[in-house]
C-alpha cells in the first residue's frame, strides 16, 4: 500500500509499504476512505515532539471502510463504514470504565517512556510518535484498527465522509472546551482563535445554547 512516512524534519514521503494485518483477534483492518492533516502533525512535521521514528507512518483523523476482521470483533463487520477516533482505547480498563479514554492503562504499548518523557502516560494515539505506543496513522490506504468494538464510529447510511470525518479528533477537541465552560443561556463566550479547531468550539458553543459568540483572530 501507499502511506505518507516521517523520514525526518520537515521530510514526509509518500512511500509504499507492507499493507497492515490482523495481530490481535479484537482488531480490524479498514481502507481509508478520507483523512486529515492535524495542527498537531505539524509539531511532528516541524520537529518539536519527540519520540518519532525514521518511516513511522503519519495521520490520526481518519475513516474508512472495514475490509477484514479478526474473530472475537462483534461489533463491526466487512463493509462497514467507521469513523475512528484518534485515541485508542480497552474499554475495560480502570481508567475508562470511569470515562477517562485519554489516559486508557492498556493502550500505550510504551507507557514507561512516556512517563520518563513527560510525567504520566496517555492512551495508545494512531501516528503519533513512539511516546504514544508507535501505531502507524491513518494516512494511508489502510489501517489496522485495535480494539475495534471500543472506538470505532459506525456511519450511518446517508452520511458523505465529509459530513462526519471530523468526529475522529477535531470535532471532539471544541466540544470538549465548549462544555467544560459550563455554557448558560445568558453568556457570552469568547474564543481565541478562529482556525479549524476554533471553528468548531464556536460551532459547538452555539450548540450548548451561548447567548452569543465572539471569535478573536489577528487574520481578517
Amino acid at each position: 500500500m501507499r502511506a505518507l512516512r516521517y523520514h525526518g524534519k520537515h521530510d514526509i514521503r509518500c512511500d509504499t509499504v507492507p499493507d497492515p494485518e490482523i495481530e490481535d483477534q479484537r482488531d480490524v483492518i479498514i481502507r481509508t476512505t478520507a483523512c486529515a492533516i492535524c495542527g498537531s502533525d505539524l509539531h511532528l512535521y516541524d520537529g518539536f515532539m519527540p519520540g518519532m521514528k525514521d518511516g513511522d507512518i503519519m495521520g490520526h483523523e481518519f475513516m474508512g471502510e472495514v475490509v477484514e476482521v479478526g474473530r472475537e470483533v462483534r461489533k463491526l463487520k466487512v463493509g462497514d463504514r467507521v469513523v475512528v477516533p484518534f485515541t485508542i482505547v480497552c474499554g475495560a480498563c480502570e481508567q475508562c470504565r470511569r470515562g477517562n479514554f485519554s489516559v486508557c492503562e492498556r493502550t500505550n504499548r510504551n507507557a514507561d517512556l512516556a512517563r520518563t518523557a513527560f510525567g504520566h502516560a496517555t492512551a495508545g494515539l494512531y501516528g503519533y510518535t513512539h511516546l504514544t505506543g508507535g501505531y502507524p496513522g491513518g494516512q494511508a490506504e489502510f489501517v489496522r484498527v485495535p480494539y475495534a468494538d471500543v472506538g470505532p464510529v459506525k456511519v450511518p447510511d446517508g452520511l458523505s465522509d465529509d459530513k462526519v470525518l471530523f468526529l475522529g479528533d477535531i470535532f471532539p477537541t471544541g466540544w470538549q472546551a465548549a462544555v467544560q465552560c459550563d455554557i448558560q443561556p445568558t453568556d457570552t463566550v469568547a474564543i481565541w482563535g478562529a482556525g479549524p479547531g476554533g471553528q468548531f468550539a464556536i460551532r459547538s458553543a452555539v450548540l450548548l445554547g451561548a447567548r452569543q459568540v465572539i471569535a478573536i483572530d489577528n487574520v481578517p
